[in-house]
């Protein structure tokens, strides 16, 4: 059977192709599957769009049928690949075990491989992959966009409501981007910051690529509480991005390239940690493994470094505070924690940041509904699935407001940006921060207005 294209309705003979041998989804990992439907309710995108083929349990229908020659890799089949915000709940919820992230990761290296896209979508992809994982390149942008901000051109533009006219996903990535700051141009982490007192640990910390840029105070905030719980840190000024965003959205060799830099950048550092603070991130850092199997030069450096990789509240609840913690608020304060997808589904990391949190003195924290459902955000996902991703983010905000909270801590940046762009349309001036930021104020004894 071969499912004809949406919009030509006639199979091309581009679309008669299915996947090519180099890794397509396994069959062993697809007959894992008993097709019980548990993933359904769990499945950001079912809920929103509702069928079948937009959930774990079709999308796996799909990869079977292609694999065995029934349907193609065509248009009709790759937009609901393409609608998986890669979130991995189903893996979380499934129980069977099926390994979807390895499934989904497979057929998106293949759909980039294999199937063309049309020019308007090449060239906003191409926009997007040109320049996030550059953060050099990206600084580079934001001198314009500055500009822009500061001359009051972005208020006219939102109030004006024509760039969602002219471009839904322009104007997705428009009502994401924080306020631009002088910090933003600037990096001013030396290589090595030394411990404060006696030395637990050398440990490394990459920056991030919009970390860097737009959330600079979190990075910095992170060194600071390390260096205070006996951490020497190592910044090594060749890194570049982790490779997650080329990644996720099927970009084999660049993200083998990006891989390999990062690595590289480690190499000589004798450090016995590498520390991320961004989720995403961390998430395809501890892949390394995996996405350089194939090279027979790094595969085992790759391993090696992976081993060695831990999101900041992982490391810190694990080796423990040795500091002093303060209150950051004239009254108790309550706060709700945002589960970042690939913390709580790709590194099984839940405990540890509420742990942390609620060593701050005076802290109440609440829990919110469906807190495990993703906020839309997913690396890229609310600028290329804008619609989807809307639903998805003003309903987790919602959630997050009804809980009461006075403040909100995320730890990924994507997903910061997402809720403080709905909280901003629900009219709702709540702060989003980091829990880093929040250890930090802590043992420097900063309160919050709040």
């Amino acid at each position: 059977m071969i499912v004809e294209d949406s919009v030509s309705k006639t199979a091309t003979l581009k679309d008669l192709n299915g996947f090519d041998p180099n890794h397509p989804p396994e069959p062993k990992l697809i007959d894992t599957c008993v097709h019980c439907g548990f993933c359904l309710s769990n499945c950001p995108s079912y809920r929103v769009i509702g069928k079948e083929m937009d959930s774990p349990r079709g999308r796996i229908y799909l990869m079977d049928a292609i694999n065995e020659g029934e349907i193609a890799l065509n248009t009709a089949t790759v937009q609901h690949f393409d609608s998986c915000l890669g979130c991995l709940a189903c893996v979380t919820t499934c129980p069977s075990g099926v390994q979807y992230d390895k499934l989904i990761s497979a057929t998106r290296h293949q759909v980039e491989r294999n199937y063309s896209r049309n020019w308007l979508d090449n060239l906003f992809r191409q926009l997007i992959f040109s320049l996030f994982p550059y953060p050099n390149l990206l600084r580079i942008l934001l001198i314009p966009l500055w500009i822009y901000q500061k001359l009051g051109l972005q208020k006219l533009v939102r109030a004006t409501g024509l760039l969602k006219l002219i471009s839904p996903r322009l104007a997705a990535m428009e009502t994401i981007l924080p306020e631009i700051s002088l910090k933003s141009f600037q990096d001013n982490l030396p290589d090595i910051i030394p411990a404060q007192g006696e030395k637990r640990y050398r440990v490394g910390v990459i920056l991030g690529c919009v970390q860097r840029l737009f959330f600079s105070p979190v990075n910095e905030a992170t060194v600071r509480v390390l260096t205070a719980n006996g951490c020497e840190v190592v910044i090594p000024k060749t890194q570049g991005c982790c490779a997650a965003l080329p990644e996720h959205q099927g970009q084999t060799e660049q993200a083998k390239a990006l891989a390999r830099q990062m690595i590289d950048s480690f190499a000589d550092t004798d450090v016995d940690v590498v520390i991320i603070n961004a989720a995403g991130c961390g998430h395809t850092l501890k892949e390394y493994g995996h996405i350089l199997e194939d090279d027979l030069e790094y595969r085992e450096k790759a391993k090696a470094f992976a081993s060695k990789v831990k999101d900041a509240q992982e490391f810190l609840a694990n080796v423990g505070l040795t500091t002093k913690l303060l209150p950051i608020a004239d009254k108790p304060l309550t706060l709700v924690y945002q589960d970042a997808c690939h913390l709580l589904h790709g590194q099984k990391i839940s405990v540890q940041p509420r742990q942390l949190l609620r060593q701050i003195p005076e802290v109440k924290l609440r829990e919110p509904i469906d807190a495990a459902l993703c906020c839309g955000s997913a690396g890229v996902y609310n600028l290329l699935q804008p619609e989807v991703a809307e639903e998805l983010g003003e309903q987790k905000v919602q959630n997050l407001l009804n809980t009461g909270a006075d403040l909100i801590a995320s730890a990924n940046p994507g997903c910061t940006m997402q809720i403080t762009k709905h909280l901003k349309l629900q009219g709702k001036e709540i702060s989003v921060m980091h829990p880093m930021e929040l250890l930090d104020y802590s043992i420097q004894g900063v309160k919050l207005e709040i």
